[in-house]
């Protein structure tokens, strides 16, 4: 493919993905494929001889769309959101045109810089401590990583280094060995410290914990993959108080800030605790301009050593929206999920299982977990909407997170009317049963 044929193709690749986006909603938001069900659909290797974009274009919707879930329908109420927005694709589409390898700043300065100053932007939005900011000359800074969970594993392996250096100082009779087998990690059942837990977007007492992590010396990352975007509405902010206890501090703007995947983003209030860990130096990645207040070298601050240029997909997003037109796409997703709470306690069959805070409705029949069970079978089953479950204290129940860019009022409606109807087939055949036996 030459570059005006990549002219020609582009344009009809950019039509597929904007027809699909917009007439996603006529499509079943979950596949009705079975597993393996690709394999027979494609021959066994390689073609030995190109095949022509024509015949590769058509698979698209011959194989690959009968098996995708659609993350993006405005009837996918799973999981969590996953942002995404056309500002954000055509951005990757850049990232993937300039195709640098961000590992150093001399790799290509612009990665770095755009993604030092981005990480600034975002962290002023949500009112971060300025001693997570990088500035011109700051001891933190912040990082783009591909997950929280990659975040999470980060903060673990600076906080090891720290303390086994700290350990070292205080007694140095004692061996690495010695001390990595005294270390100790604290965690709740959700890992770390979280705000906005994934089954139920409960929050961890910052002030409380953050003290004590203080007087005992220990590292503190706060985890709030979800939550971290609407943090940019004032309102919510103060879910993040006790934020200034902590070492290292994550969220996910691809899963509600309209960035998509992947770009989570992290912030340390001291930069030379992750270099410290993850500094690597051969002498074909060394350059004049060594690391130093003005220079970053992001592989110092992550676990590959290569990168995108992911910092474009957040440079766009902020300019091509605003903080203005962000802070309305979290509201009303906030709004929506209060519109379904409104819905779920004006039926006395149903209770909701953990207070709304956010855009996550936690709900179930009352009743057996068998019998929820049952509800989310036949929801999934008829696939007019896409829901998973949680475990709240030994109950079983169901999540109804608001996810989609362009889910509206009548879908949350439409999915309301839809469960209700499920629950009074169900409730029918699960008495006669009960009364058979």
């Amino acid at each position: 493919m030459d570059a005006a044929e990549f002219r020609k193709r582009g344009k009809e690749m950019v039509d597929y993905i904007a027809d699909y986006l917009e007439k996603i909603d006529k499509r079943q938001v979950f596949p009705d494929v079975e597993p393996g069900y690709l394999r027979p659909l494609i021959p066994d290797c390689a073609p030995q001889d190109p095949e022509s974009f024509e015949d590769v274009f058509k698979d698209i919707e011959k194989i690959i769309m009968p098996g995708v879930t659609h993350w993006h329908s405005p009837y996918f109420f799973a999981y969590f959101p996953a942002a995404s927005s056309f500002p954000a694709l055509l951005a990757d589409m850049l990232c993937g045109g300039i195709g640098c390898v961000g590992f150093s700043w001399a790799a290509s300065p612009a990665c770095t810089e755009l993604e030092t100053v981005m990480l600034d932007w975002l962290g002023k939005m949500i009112n971060l401590p300025e001693e997570f900011l990088a500035g011109k000359d700051g001891r933190g800074g912040g990082v783009i990583q591909g997950s929280a969970s990659e975040a999470t594993l980060i903060s673990l392996l600076a906080a090891r280094t720290k303390t086994i250096r700290r350990m070292q100082s205080e007694k140095p009779e004692l061996t690495e060995a010695d001390i990595m087998g005294r270390l100790v990690a604290y965690a709740s059942d959700q890992f770390c410290a979280t705000l906005g837990t994934t089954p139920c977007c409960s929050f961890d007492k910052l002030v409380e914990l953050g003290p004590i992590c203080t007087k005992e010396n220990i590292w503190m990352h706060i985890d709030a993959a979800y939550a971290g975007s609407a943090f940019i509405c004032p309102e919510f902010r103060h879910l993040l108080n006790g934020v200034e206890f902590a070492d290292s501090f994550n969220f996910n703007p691809h899963k509600w800030l309209l960035v998509n995947f992947d770009c989570s983003a992290m912030w340390v209030k001291k930069r030379s605790d992750l270099t410290g860990a993850f500094k690597l130096e051969p002498l074909y990645l060394q350059h004049h301009h060594q690391e130093s207040g003005l220079v970053t070298d992001y592989r110092h601050w992550q676990i590959p050593l290569g990168r995108r240029f992911r910092s474009l997909k957040l440079w766009f997003v902020l300019r091509m929206y605003g903080v203005t037109g962000l802070q309305e796409h979290i509201r009303k997703h906030v709004r929506l999920s209060h519109q379904f709470e409104h819905l779920v306690l004006q039926d006395e069959r149903f209770e909701l299982c953990a207070e709304v805070v956010l855009g996550l409705v936690c709900f179930r029949l009352k009743g057996s977990n068998d019998l929820n069970k049952a509800l989310l079978e036949s929801i999934n089953e008829a696939k007019k909407i896409h829901l998973v479950p949680c475990h709240l204290r030994e109950k079983f129940v169901l999540r109804f997170a608001i996810c989609s860019r362009t889910v509206e009022s009548t879908h949350v409606k439409f999915a309301w009317q839809h469960i209700s109807q499920l629950a009074t087939d169900l409730l029918k055949t699960w008495e006669q049963n009960q009364h058979q036996q």
